[in-house]
């Protein structure tokens, strides 16, 4: 990997599984185990599984105007967050073009955590924080462990005293083994799951501990090529990678609207003077093309920019494949030409090692009312 400036306390871990860490956003990541990523997606949607995700990159702001900093540069009302939730954005330019997407924690009154990928969330921070009583910490030191899986609640319910009261989107902050944690009920998978933010110096217990008395429970060490397979099935963005950074549209600079990428309910309904807002709202209706999902005939998985094609051109690239062995389906997140993203439309795939029909089919294709991810007690 590349010259890193961001320290993973689990490098040690991982490096053993088999990974080589490579780079995400300057720190080292798993994104393949010797381990079969198949395997790890059954654990997840059938056990849990455990994975580092602490290339995420966490912003605190502290301050009376951190509220109006976020206002700003978020889609969401914020003043509506009440402190122990959490909301997912988006963070737009002036061309009302995504860059950044967050999911923002409401700590205290005037304590938050933006928790970003690889966007502009943390420039746009510190240029709106300038000048501004808000101070902005980018916490290297902070991980995030996902415990993700229908079992992942039985087993933090052994250490954590209420952890079934805790909803959606919803956190706490308590102890984990001793160590003290952050724990949100968010995920990137689409089943009921957890994060733990928890301390460099504890991060290694809090795994180590997670996979040993989770090993009975079938609870596994994930890498993050996993998620791909589970992002699909779940209809989970990745930005730049499903956008058109990574696959250009011929002629036009990069950018794509909420209304393209199908991203519009991160807007809070009648929200005016964020970033971008006038150009967002102007958009609507004037899109180039849909993010959709596609069913693909066979058991082949395709690849990433494939092509697909209908009635003899190419209408779309595939931004995300994946595969499972639960369901035996192929399917794909791909781009397609507005007419084109309707239920049952007719397609083609045309790939270096794939060439097979498929249908677009609406997302998600796992638990479409999403009551694994939402479910109580």
């Amino acid at each position: 990997m590349t010259l890193s400036w961001r320290f993973s306390a689990l490098a040690d871990r991982h490096r053993a599984l088999g990974s080589n860490l490579e780079d995400w956003s300057g720190m080292g990541t798993a994104w393949t185990y010797d381990a079969d990523p198949y395997d790890q997606h059954v654990a997840i949607r059938t056990k849990a599984g455990l994975m580092d995700v602490s290339g995420l990159r966490k912003t605190h702001l502290i301050g009376p105007h951190a509220i109006a900093i976020l206002e700003y540069i978020t889609t969401r009302s914020v003043a509506k967050i009440q402190p122990g939730r959490s909301v997912y954005a988006a963070i737009l330019n002036e061309r009302g073009h995504l860059t950044d997407d967050c999911v923002l924690y409401r700590n205290g009154p005037n304590s938050w955590m933006l928790v970003s990928g690889t966007g502009t969330a943390h420039e746009e921070i510190v240029k709106q924080a300038a000048g501004r009583n808000c101070v902005v910490l980018f916490d290297d030191d902070l991980h995030d462990l996902s415990l993700q899986g229908p079992v992942a609640v039985d087993f933090l319910a052994r250490h954590v005293p209420g952890i079934r009261d805790v909803n959606y989107f919803h956190h706490i902050h308590t102890t984990l083994f001793g160590a003290p944690v952050t724990i949100s009920r968010t995920g990137y998978t689409g089943e009921r799951g957890y994060e733990i933010f928890v301390r460099g110096q504890d991060t290694r217990l809090v795994w180590d501990t997670i996979l040993s008395e989770g090993k009975e429970m079938g609870i596994i060490p994930c890498c993050f090529s996993t998620l791909d397979l589970l992002r699909v099935e779940s209809c989970l963005l990745f930005y730049p990678y499903d956008n058109s950074q990574m696959y250009p549209i011929a002629g036009e600079p990069v950018g794509d609207s909420l209304w393209e990428l199908g991203l519009d309910f991160t807007v809070s309904p009648g929200k005016t003077g964020f970033r971008g807002a006038e150009e967002h709202y102007r958009q609507k209706g004037q899109e180039r093309f849909k993010i959709f999902g596609m069913l693909i005939e066979g058991d082949q998985m395709a690849y990433l920019g494939d092509e697909v094609w209908a009635d003899g051109k190419q209408v779309g690239v595939i931004t995300c494949p994946s595969y499972s062995r639960l369901t035996k389906r192929s399917m794909a997140i791909a781009r397609l030409d507005v007419p084109c993203a309707r239920q049952g439309v007719k397609l083609e795939v045309r790939g270096k090692s794939l060439r097979t029909n498929a249908i677009a089919h609406t997302l998600t294709f796992d638990d479409p009312e999403k009551k694994k991810r939402t479910a109580k007690g």
